[in-house]
């Protein structure tokens, strides 16, 4: 996969991470030509002829290094090796955009450590939304060769201490492997869904073309036009519970936000975050690094997929009723029999835990360097609960799934939705 400063989506960081794709390197001219302007700039330079946070207006001398092994302090488990593959990824992607003023030969070795499967050993804690600064400075000394790793080394100047940890590339690759993988779950979701309508002969008339148009919400639109396709059954009753009924709204406010998720993610990624940024013959101190829009993007993301969750809950409840289905309570091959009651508790226990998660993250603040840092998007845990999101909302769905197969009966080939409900399926398991 080629990498060019432009075009890296969240799907194309995960098949990095967990695709074991290696990247080339598109042209260098943009990383190039900043080093050559950082090279002769005069003046006053953050964190290369200055300290940093309250120490701006303090004169160094040769200081990155020192600034590396300060900020080298990360704490907790150690993060996982597609995590940080995803890390280097997208901060060689960055770095290829330019504006940093990093010496453009640590581009290749990047390179290399990406495809050669290198491990920086970075830390869950140390980053608030401001910048991933733990992280980068812990793959920085294992390029100095300060810290044991597996990859290869590169001598990096003082001068390039700053430009390489100025970046949320840690929080950036966790938000694109969570946006690509809910999306994954939401659209599997539709294919469930359509199974459990069957199951209860619920009515397709909310779906109507006529009824998106009366009120244009683009994801429930989307929604709507998957399961209309999928379903031809004439409604047996007047209105179904919300589960079927409202389907399309609720799913579809979680496609949308996972679209509008993924399109704040991805613009970070192709671009140059830098503090300060190298352009046009300056360095320009700016507050690109603050990642409040990834932040909310990803607060309203999580939100929706629990209640997305909620609404696969309900339609699990819906098919534990005989008046609904036509079958025993709860499914059950006998009278009495538990049938798939305990499915209901495995289920709610996920949701309980999304829940949980889809609290929001941006309505925080932290105040710290003395006070010149004054706000922080915490970007970064909205990025990790996000992350962690996954296998709950996974477990709901397929909690659905399972008994909408025994509503219906074992799969079999003449079931028209059994290839949809497969290809979902093998496209979960390759979405890992």
């Amino acid at each position: 996969m080629e990498l060019t400063g432009s075009g890296l989506t969240c799907a194309r960081v995960h098949t990095i991470a967990y695709g074991g794709a290696e990247v080339t390197l598109g042209s260098l001219d943009a990383a190039w030509l900043a080093y050559e302007v950082a090279q002769d700039l005069l003046g006053p330079v953050y964190g290369q002829t200055t300290g940093v946070g309250a120490n701006k207006s303090v004169e160094v001398a040769e200081g990155g290094h020192d600034l590396l092994r300060s900020h080298a302090t990360g704490a907790g488990p150690l993060v996982g090796p597609e995590r940080t593959r995803a890390m280097l990824a997208v901060r060689l992607n960055q770095l290829l955009a330019g504006g940093s003023g990093v010496d453009p030969r640590l581009l290749p070795v990047l390179a290399e450590a990406v495809n050669g499967g290198a491990v920086p050993p970075v830390r869950t804690y140390g980053a608030i939304g401001t910048g991933d600064l733990t992280a980068l400075s812990v793959t920085a000394l294992c390029l100095l060769g300060e810290i044991p790793w597996d990859g290869p080394r590169f001598p990096l100047a003082s001068s390039d201490a700053l430009p390489f940890i100025s970046s949320g590339a840690a929080t950036l690759a966790d938000a694109a492997l969570a946006c690509h993988r809910l999306t994954a779950l939401l659209d599997a979701a539709v294919v469930v869904a359509a199974r459990s309508f069957r199951a209860v002969n619920a009515s397709a008339e909310p779906l109507a073309l006529v009824v998106q148009e009366a009120r244009r919400q683009p994801g429930q639109a989307i929604v709507a036009a998957r399961l209309r396709d999928m379903l031809a059954a004439e409604p047996v009753r007047i209105q179904d519970p919300y589960g079927f009924r409202a389907f399309a709204q609720v799913h579809g406010t979680a496609v949308a936000a996972a679209s509008q998720a993924s399109r704040t993610v991805e613009i970070d990624l192709d671009s140059a975050t830098e503090n300060p940024l190298i352009a046009d013959d300056l360095a320009w101190h700016n507050g690109n690094f603050h990642a409040a829009a990834v932040a909310h993007a990803l607060d309203g993301l999580r939100t929706a997929v629990a209640t997305a969750a909620q609404l696969s809950t309900a339609r699990l409840a819906a098919m534990m009723d005989p008046a609904l289905t036509g079958r025993l309570p709860f499914l059950a091959a006998e009278p009495g029999g538990n049938g798939a009651l305990i499915l209901e508790y495995v289920a709610q226990d996920a949701l309980a835990e999304l829940r949980h998660l889809a609290g929001p993250v941006s309505v925080g603040t932290a105040v710290i360097s003395r006070g010149t840092e004054d706000h922080a998007s915490f970007a970064t845990q909205a990025a990790r609960l996000a992350l962690r999101c996954v296998e709950p909302l996974e477990v709901v769905f397929a909690c659905e799934a399972v008994a909408a197969d025994l509503a219906l009966g074992e799969p079999g080939p003449d079931r028209p939705l059994d290839h949809e409900l497969d290809t979902a399926r093998e496209n979960l398991r390759t979405s890992y």
